[in-house]
């Protein structure tokens, strides 16, 4: 068995303008003593003592490299300081807001490298922030794939009544149907079906959602699904995978949500995302597969509009600790 990090979850605060510095606080809140203690926070102390204020929560905080005399019951914080030193306007788009949200991601993977904590749970960081400070990626998933060296990641929406894995997420829907490949399928479902595994499920049931409107309808309207979809579908079979497909995207996903099947592989984006979040909005989970590290994150945005008000739910953040709990047991058994 190997050794045990100190810390079971490493959470990033995500951009500081925005909910996610709140959402880990009442997290936090709804912690037993023991979780609070094998949890570690990345971010600005200072934010995170002003967003428990926010929502008047009795939290008290310490840095990883601070003092030994603070309070037993903190919880402890891996600073990261403002690089850019310009203001950072709560509910509001800025560099300095991105670059933190980078830092406190590229920290967390250091971390969990070192050996200091087991799986890292993200906060919502904004994209438009990431490119303001000239952080040129398409969200967490390509940042911590960059950040791993990894060849390959995958995004997996986790909820209990549906989920899906997909092959391709935040790029144009023309270039989506350009990395439909039968390599890319094959890929996907193969970290799937690990990550199904690693989680107890003895035979995954993996369906693979069609393409086009009724899966080409023989070709009529188009030919992808015969063409590539098919063939990558049927080389998984033959090497041992319970898989089907393609499946209409119509029906699929019903399907699944009736316990059909344990994971639908969607073929973009949108695809996959509108009805998990349509069943499970507040309880769905991303997860980041085909990295070295393990990684969930709240499903939804900064909430500019809301930030700093002490409105923000952190029921997806709850969701996001779970399963990276469940992850981390994981961990105890390798």
């Amino acid at each position: 068995m190997m050794k045990q990090p100190p810390f079971a979850i490493v959470i990033t605060m995500g951009d500081p303008a925005g909910i996610g510095p709140e959402i880990i606080c009442r997290a936090l809140v709804g912690m037993s003593d023991e979780e609070r203690a094998g949890t570690l926070l990345v971010g600005d102390i200072d934010t995170f003592i002003r967003a428990a204020a926010t929502i008047d929560a009795k939290l008290a905080f310490c840095t990883l490299d601070g003092p030994e005399t603070a309070p037993s019951e903190a919880v402890v914080v891996s600073q990261v300081d403002n690089a850019l030193g310009t203001p950072i306007p709560d509910g509001e788009i800025s560099a300095a807001a991105g670059e933190m949200a980078f830092r406190c991601v590229e920290r967390a993977v250091a971390l969990v490298q070192a050996g200091q904590a087991g799986v890292i749970v993200t906060a919502p960081l904004n994209k438009a922030a990431l490119h303001a400070a000239e952080r040129y990626y398409d969200g967490h998933t390509g940042m911590l794939a960059s950040l791993t060296g990894a060849p390959a990641s995958f995004m997996l929406l986790a909820s209990e009544t549906l989920s899906t894995i997909h092959v391709s997420t935040h790029v144009s829907l023309k270039e989506a149907i350009q990395r439909v490949t039968v390599e890319r399928i094959e890929a996907t479902v193969a970290a799937g079906h690990e990550h199904l595994r690693q989680l107890g499920t003895a035979v995954p049931r993996i369906a693979v959602a069609g393409l086009n409107p009724h899966c080409g309808e023989g070709g009529i309207f188009g030919d992808e699904d015969e063409r590539i979809i098919r063939p990558a579908v049927e080389k998984l079979r033959a090497a041992g995978y319970e898989v089907q497909g393609p499946i209409s995207a119509d029906t699929v996903f019903y399907r699944a949500s009736r316990g059909e099947f344990d994971l639908v592989v969607a073929q973009y984006h949108d695809q996959g995302h509108i009805p998990v979040k349509l069943i499970a909005f507040d309880t769905t989970v991303n997860v980041s597969l085909g990295l070295p590290i393990k990684r969930t994150s709240v499903d939804h945005g900064t909430a500019f509009d809301i930030a700093w008000q002490g409105r923000a739910d952190a029921t997806n953040m709850n969701a996001a600790i779970a399963y990276a709990r469940q992850l981390a047991r994981g961990l105890e058994l390798d």
